[in-house]
């Protein structure tokens, strides 16, 4: 660029640093100027050696002064992620929970609360991890900012840096469940999470997100049809609001085993495993959906759109299959949990966008890393995980990191099966 021009970038500079006049940096731009306007006299060389300076200087003041738009955390890693739940008493010890996570290089880890034995376990791996606020405690942190304060100084501040806790997830699916007290509680506890972070000058680094069920839908069919319950609008629209302005995205848990589980008379089982079939057309948007993952995506995109949201990005919080179920769970198996799993994966790592959204790229978390023996409810519950409590494959969905004696149910340890027999690679 001619020197000339540099004139015309500088007014956009202090544009930027308009308070600068009244601060020590008032002598940079000072500088700065004098080299955009040099005496006639200078010869060419000089003056391209001036310009030199100034773009220094340039770079300098922007680095200076903090950008006041919403500041977008880098909280995941690539594409795939995996939930880390723990509802279960014969589950392999967070430190070699660590070595599997890194033997099949999944990079982003959510867990269900901060237990400091994941944390400190976690510490130096190198994997980012999503910790949460459970929704007993959504009360107390919407009353007081001081309560967020003093949980986030005891479950995240102290494991800093050496544990890289991304995000804080406040309360769970909260909204459009059958708690009628619950949601008045969450943007309030959303706040005083987000503000205690920026207390302790840590909101830059990390994200504050809370992510929801289908259940705040009206109807998700066709997804340009998609909308928020009316009694969700009223709670759900403050949070967006909030979120649009702080740069969070808003997380959904997509689970299309549940769609297909609950009418399986009219939902192709091909269509909810990404398998060959011949999928739905959107009338009102013109696209076709060859899988009801991302219709279930695009649907969530068509209620943020019709609430006046349609620049928020959608990431999934949960997706994943049963391996087994109860009589009347009849898609809960090992075939249709390992088809869908994989398919599954194989589309993050394309890194694309849905139909309605084709340059976001979509983000997901899989649920889950192991079978959960403890979990309440339908028999399902139990069986999400892709590792069994020993540690072994529950079935293979195409983890190059383990070797094929990893699937052996005969594994004892972890961190000796892992680096010696099975690694990685």
């Amino acid at each position: 660029m001619p020197p000339h021009k540099a004139s015309t970038i500088f007014p956009l500079l202090l544009h930027r640093v308009s308070s600068a006049a009244a601060s020590p940096l008032a002598v940079l731009i000072g500088i700065a100027v004098s080299l955009v306007r040099p005496p006639p006299l200078l010869v060419k060389k000089k003056r391209m050696r001036d310009f030199r300076l100034l773009y220094f200087f340039c770079c300098l003041l922007c680095f200076c002064f903090p950008h006041h738009g919403p500041v977008k955390v880098q909280a995941f890693t690539g594409t795939f992620g995996i939930n880390y739940g723990r509802i279960a008493d014969n589950i392999p010890p967070p430190e070699s929970v660590v070595t599997l996570l890194k033997a099949a290089k999944i990079k982003n880890v959510r867990i269900y609360d901060a237990d400091h034995n994941v944390l400190n376990a976690f510490k130096g791996s190198g994997l980012d991890l999503v910790v949460a606020v459970s929704n007993d405690h959504l009360k107390d942190m919407s009353v007081n900012e001081d309560n967020a304060l003093s949980w986030v100084k005891e479950n995240v501040q102290p494991f800093l840096p050496d544990t890289r806790i991304r995000e804080i997830v406040v309360g769970n699916e909260v909204l459009g469940g059958a708690d009628q007290e619950l949601p008045e509680t969450l943007l309030g506890a959303i706040k005083s999470v987000y503000n205690a972070l920026k207390r302790l000058q840590l909101a830059d680094d990390i994200m504050v997100s809370t992510p929801h069920s289908q259940a705040v839908f009206v109807n998700s069919f066709p997804p340009s049809s998609c909308t928020f319950k009316e009694d969700v609008l009223v709670y759900m629209k403050p949070i967006l609001d909030f979120f649009s302005n702080i740069g969070s995205p808003f997380y959904v848990n997509v689970y299309p085993f549940l769609a297909y589980n609950y009418d399986q008379e009219h939902i192709d089982i091909k269509y909810a495993l990404f398998e060959s079939n011949p999928g739905i057309y959107d009338a009102k948007t013109n696209l076709h959906y060859d899988n009801m993952f991302d219709a279930q995506i695009d649907a969530a995109y068509a209620a943020l759109e019709a609430a006046g949201f349609d620049k928020m990005e959608v990431r999934v919080s949960e997706t994943g299959w049963a391996s087994s179920g109860d009589e009347n769970e009849l898609g809960a198996t090992i075939d249709n949990a390992r088809t869908y799993n994989y398919n599954l994966r194989k589309r993050l790592f394309k890194k694309k966008g849905t139909p309605l959204r084709p340059k976001i790229v979509v983000k997901a978390y899989l649920f889950a890393l192991f079978n959960e023996n403890q979990k309440p409810g339908a028999s399902s519950e139990k069986h999400y995980g892709l590792f069994k409590a020993d540690g072994s494959i529950a079935y293979d969905i195409g983890f190059t990191g383990l070797k094929p004696s990893c699937a052996s149910p005969s594994l004892l340890s972890l961190k000796d099966v892992y680096t010696k027999d099975c690694r990685i690679t």
